[in-house]
């Protein structure tokens, strides 16, 4: 396992983040997500957190403020994938880690995640570092 360092993506990292998202099941090319990332980081409300082994990224985390009128301001985890090659060897831990630190910066009691009931294996992974199951849900979607 490489040593890499937890820091807030960059817009040079939009090719690297492509890549980790194809392996998250959202395949995207890197000059969409250059073009995504550059609205992302113009909003201090959302934040982009990679790991970074020499520019090489092992993993990125997305994490946002949310205002909803039925649930307030919060802090959500909004994407979350560790390469394939280092999961399991604490990249994932200390990319959470940091988020948690980014929501309690903010005044945050709480920080959420929302997480496909097909990733059964990211379940645990939750579960162990203290988050809590609140509901299960399905996911609607029209096309026009």
């Amino acid at each position: 396992m490489p040593a890499f360092d937890i820091r807030p993506a960059l817009p040079a990292d939009a090719a690297e983040l492509a890549r980790l998202s194809g392996q998250l099941g959202y395949p995207v090319d890197a000059g969409e997500m250059s073009r995504r990332l550059a609205l992302v980081l113009a909003d201090p409300a959302r934040a982009v957190l990679v790991a970074d082994a020499g520019g090489n990224l092992l993993g990125w985390l997305g994490v946002e403020q949310r205002t909803t009128l039925e649930g307030g301001t919060q802090a959500e985890i909004v994407g979350f994938v560790v390469d394939a090659r280092v999961r399991r060897s604490g990249v994932g831990q200390r990319l959470l880690q940091a988020a948690e630190a980014w929501t309690r910066e903010r005044g945050f009691a709480e920080l959420r995640v929302r997480s496909n009931i097909a990733r059964a294996e990211s379940h645990p992974f939750y579960e162990k570092h203290g988050f809590v199951r609140k509901k299960t849900q399905h996911v609607y979607a029209k096309r026009f």
